[in-house]
């Protein structure tokens, strides 16, 4: 049974992440080495059940139970010492990423499941550099967690059915959809989705048709929520740069190179949202979808 959960990393998704599991009645260990990345992390949580009280899907007891069920470390021994699962959330960076699951593999109980929330980056690879291959395994939440109901979780080459079972069962108790894929180079979701997003700033970097144009086309002709442009924009240049790179160094195929557009734009700190400016620019309070100034 799995009864208490351990976050690594206080950013957009680990903060998510946290926010549903304690929503859920599991006690959380949310860690990060920044205390100040921690406090923002908490004012978001808080934040984000405000919305939700203020749409009647919470209570504001639920609210004040859930904070209660969140505790905070900066350092990974502490935190992660009488947990059952472990679901790192940190940057993503290979090798950031291999050094925490080594420091996880010496300090986290020796039946705990270690779980990694990567978009893009080998299961089997991170697994390796632990002694429990076989209970490492993927748990790869959508951005807003709160709101988005699927989990893909990716079963490296080595993860137990029991892992991934309990891994699905989970999902489920967090309200959310399961799918289980194998470890390959994007997965499922990204391996699809990077694509277009490419093929879309190829589209704009080769003169086809307008920021607004391309995101218009996609989200009246097919349905989508949001334009690939936006959406990249709401993912991080920077992050749609590391797993086209991940695909392309993986399969060694040529469609997946990423647009030069796309190199430059993140070379120059044009980074989406985050930054406040990639093929839209973001200005703090304002809904206003605005194309940048480059691309007018």
């Amino acid at each position: 049974m799995i009864k208490t959960v351990a976050v690594i990393g206080a950013g957009t998704m680990g903060n998510g992440i946290a926010h549903v599991f304690a929503q859920n009645d599991f006690k959380v260990n949310l860690i990060d080495v920044s205390a100040p990345q921690i406090e923002k992390a908490l004012h978001t949580i808080a934040k984000n059940f405000d919305r939700q009280i203020a749409k009647g899907t919470v209570t504001e007891e639920q609210k004040s139970k859930a904070l209660a069920n969140i505790a905070t470390f900066n350092q990974i021994h502490a935190g992660v010492e009488d947990v059952d699962l472990v679901l790192e959330a940190a940057t993503e960076n290979i090798n950031l990423k291999l050094k925490i699951f080594q420091e996880l593999d010496e300090a986290a109980p020796v039946n705990c499941i270690l779980a990694t929330n990567t978009s893009s980056i080998s299961i089997t690879k991170i697994a390796a550099v632990t002694k429990r291959a076989n209970k490492v395994i993927g748990m790869h939440f959508m951005n807003p967690v709160p709101v988005m109901k699927l989990v893909e979780i990716i079963n490296g080459y080595a993860t137990d059915q029991d892992v991934t079972d309990s891994i699905v069962a989970l999902s489920k108790k967090l309200g959310k959809i399961p799918c289980v894929v194998n470890d390959y180079p994007g997965f499922i979701a990204n391996r699809i989705l990077m694509p277009m997003i490419n093929e879309a700033i190829y589209s704009l970097y080769e003169g086809v048709a307008d920021v607004e144009a391309i995101d218009t086309v996609m989200k009246l002709g097919m349905a989508h929520p949001m334009g690939p442009l936006q959406l990249a924009d709401f993912i991080g240049l920077d992050v749609c740069l590391s797993i086209l790179r991940v695909l392309h160094d993986g399969f060694g195929n040529p469609k997946y190179a990423p647009c030069p557009l796309l190199v430059n734009m993140v070379t120059a700190g044009y980074l989406g949202a985050k930054s406040g400016e990639g093929f839209y620019k973001y200005v703090a309070g304002s809904k206003d979808l605005v194309v940048s100034e480059r691309f007018k």
